[in-house]
Protein backbone atom coordinates (compact mmCIF):
# COMPACT_ATOMS: atom_id res chain seq x y z
CA UNK A 1 0.00 0.00 0.00
CA UNK A 2 1.28 3.36 -1.18
CA UNK A 3 1.07 5.64 1.99
CA UNK A 4 -0.21 8.39 -0.04
CA UNK A 5 -3.05 5.88 -1.01
CA UNK A 6 -4.63 5.19 2.13
CA UNK A 7 -5.73 8.40 4.02
CA UNK A 8 -5.92 8.80 7.68
CA UNK A 9 -8.65 11.24 7.12
CA UNK A 10 -11.37 12.30 4.30
CA UNK A 11 -14.02 14.75 3.77
CA UNK A 12 -17.95 14.06 2.64
CA UNK A 13 -18.82 15.72 -0.90
CA UNK A 14 -21.48 17.93 1.81
CA UNK A 15 -17.72 18.90 3.71
CA UNK A 16 -15.97 19.56 0.79
CA UNK A 17 -18.39 22.12 -1.01
CA UNK A 18 -18.60 24.29 2.30
CA UNK A 19 -14.71 24.59 3.00
CA UNK A 20 -14.75 25.51 -0.98
CA UNK A 21 -17.45 28.09 0.36
CA UNK A 22 -15.35 29.07 3.52
CA UNK A 23 -12.12 29.54 1.46
CA UNK A 24 -13.60 31.94 -0.58
CA UNK A 25 -13.22 34.52 1.92
CA UNK A 26 -10.45 32.76 3.48
CA UNK A 27 -8.12 31.26 0.96
CA UNK A 28 -5.92 29.17 3.43
CA UNK A 29 -7.74 27.51 6.09
CA UNK A 30 -7.03 24.61 8.10
CA UNK A 31 -8.74 22.08 10.80
CA UNK A 32 -8.14 20.91 13.96
CA UNK A 33 -9.30 18.82 15.94
CA UNK A 34 -8.95 19.53 19.64
CA UNK A 35 -9.71 17.89 23.11
CA UNK A 36 -10.66 21.63 24.05
CA UNK A 37 -12.88 22.00 26.58
CA UNK A 38 -15.38 24.85 25.40
CA UNK A 39 -15.97 23.21 21.77
CA UNK A 40 -15.67 19.00 22.99
CA UNK A 41 -14.03 17.62 20.53
CA UNK A 42 -15.46 19.31 17.26
CA UNK A 43 -13.26 19.62 14.15
CA UNK A 44 -12.53 23.41 14.31
CA UNK A 45 -12.09 25.26 10.93
CA UNK A 46 -9.25 28.07 11.15
CA UNK A 47 -7.91 30.99 8.61
CA UNK A 48 -4.41 29.84 8.08
CA UNK A 49 -2.20 31.10 10.55
CA UNK A 50 -4.94 32.00 13.25
CA UNK A 51 -3.99 28.93 15.18
CA UNK A 52 -0.71 28.02 15.52
CA UNK A 53 0.12 23.56 15.17
CA UNK A 54 3.28 23.11 17.12
CA UNK A 55 4.70 19.90 18.78
CA UNK A 56 1.51 18.84 20.67
CA UNK A 57 -0.21 18.24 17.18
CA UNK A 58 -0.03 15.98 14.37
CA UNK A 59 -1.05 16.33 10.54
CA UNK A 60 -3.04 13.79 9.84
CA UNK A 61 -3.87 14.71 5.95
CA UNK A 62 -4.95 16.98 3.25
CA UNK A 63 -8.66 17.30 2.37
CA UNK A 64 -8.64 18.33 -1.38
CA UNK A 65 -11.17 21.29 -1.85
CA UNK A 66 -13.54 20.99 -5.47
CA UNK A 67 -12.35 23.62 -7.83
CA UNK A 68 -9.32 24.74 -5.66
CA UNK A 69 -5.76 23.96 -5.90
CA UNK A 70 -5.00 23.97 -2.43
CA UNK A 71 -5.60 21.35 0.10
CA UNK A 72 -6.86 22.20 3.19
CA UNK A 73 -4.75 20.93 6.26
CA UNK A 74 -6.40 18.42 9.50
CA UNK A 75 -4.61 18.77 12.67
CA UNK A 76 -5.15 16.90 15.57
CA UNK A 77 -3.41 17.16 18.74
CA UNK A 78 -1.89 14.52 19.73
CA UNK A 79 -3.39 13.83 22.92
CA UNK A 80 -6.53 13.68 20.92
CA UNK A 81 -4.26 10.92 18.52
CA UNK A 82 -4.09 8.73 21.28
CA UNK A 83 -7.93 8.38 21.42
CA UNK A 84 -8.58 8.08 17.90
CA UNK A 85 -5.55 6.49 16.26
CA UNK A 86 -6.52 3.55 15.65
CA UNK A 87 -9.76 4.49 13.68
CA UNK A 88 -10.24 6.25 9.84
CA UNK A 89 -12.03 9.49 10.09
CA UNK A 90 -14.38 11.58 8.24
CA UNK A 91 -14.95 14.70 8.41
CA UNK A 92 -18.77 16.11 7.39
CA UNK A 93 -21.27 18.67 7.86
CA UNK A 94 -24.67 18.72 10.04
CA UNK A 95 -27.29 21.41 10.66
CA UNK A 96 -26.49 23.42 13.56
CA UNK A 97 -24.42 25.98 15.14
CA UNK A 98 -20.26 24.63 15.19
CA UNK A 99 -17.84 26.32 17.54
CA UNK A 100 -17.93 30.24 17.80
CA UNK A 101 -14.58 30.33 16.06
CA UNK A 102 -14.80 28.08 13.50
CA UNK A 103 -15.89 29.62 10.14
CA UNK A 104 -18.31 27.61 9.55
CA UNK A 105 -20.28 28.53 12.46
CA UNK A 106 -21.79 31.44 10.20
CA UNK A 107 -23.59 29.09 7.76
CA UNK A 108 -25.06 27.40 10.19
CA UNK A 109 -23.20 24.35 10.11
CA UNK A 110 -21.01 22.44 12.07
CA UNK A 111 -18.15 20.18 11.11
CA UNK A 112 -18.07 17.07 13.03
CA UNK A 113 -16.09 13.86 13.00
CA UNK A 114 -17.34 9.98 11.46
CA UNK A 115 -15.30 7.20 12.36
CA UNK A 116 -14.63 3.66 11.76
CA UNK A 117 -11.98 1.32 13.44
CA UNK A 118 -8.94 0.98 10.54
CA UNK A 119 -8.86 -2.31 8.72
CA UNK A 120 -6.05 -4.87 9.13
CA UNK A 121 -4.28 -3.90 5.85
CA UNK A 122 -4.68 -0.40 7.29
CA UNK A 123 -3.41 -0.91 10.84
CA UNK A 124 -0.56 -2.50 9.05
CA UNK A 125 0.18 -0.46 7.16
CA UNK A 126 0.26 2.59 9.47
CA UNK A 127 2.07 0.09 11.93
CA UNK A 128 -0.32 0.27 14.26
CA UNK A 129 -0.21 -3.03 15.17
Amino acid sequence: MDRHQVPRVIATDAARTLLAEIRRDHPKVLIHQSGGCCDGSSPMCYPDGEFLTGDADILLGELPVPGLDRSVPFWMSVSQYEYWKYTHLTVDIVPGRGGGFSLEAPEGMRFLIRSRLLTDAEMAHFQLS
